[in-house]
């Protein structure tokens, strides 16, 4: 780390401390004395998710809350429910590094956690995601969590 004062290599840390989500370092440079601070944050590379028309665009959390919204709608799942499953599937991508994903393989990460957590918001996310056009698709559907 470079002293911002002199522009020094060496610098020493001082004290070290967890700030919201980042590490707050105290440094002290060993050339001029001077002390400074400096934040360590933890960088996720950028999934890229491949869409059924054969674009790509970033991913973002706040359209898979919205459709597990409208799937949750007047049931018992609390928003630390669906913010604790949109969590688990970015960080299967950040821990694997994975940087490019389909909407498809979200869409089934989703159906999964749906499963775990309300059956009829399961049925409801699915019926749009899989787009169910007839009654049999729906009895296919329930069957499989029966």
């Amino acid at each position: 780390m470079r002293c911002p004062f002199c522009n020094y290599e060496d610098t020493k840390v001082i004290d070290s401390r967890p700030s919201d989500e980042k590490k707050r370092r105290r440094r002290e440079c060993t050339n001029c004395g001077k002390r400074f601070t400096t934040y360590e944050v933890v960088e996720k590379p950028t999934l890229m998710v491949y869409k059924k028309d054969g674009s790509f665009e970033p991913f973002e959390r706040e359209k898979i809350i919205k459709a597990i919204g409208n799937a949750i709608k007047k049931r018992p799942v609390s928003v630390e429910d669906v913010n604790s499953l949109v969590d688990e599937i970015e960080n299967t991508y950040a821990n694997a590094m994975q940087t490019e994903t389909t909407t498809s393989e979200i869409g089934d990460k989703v159906l999964a956690g749906l499963k775990k957590l309300d059956h009829v918001a399961y049925v409801r996310f699915a019926s749009v995601y899989k787009d169910f056009n007839d009654l049999d698709s729906f009895i296919k559907i329930i069957a499989e969590i029966s």
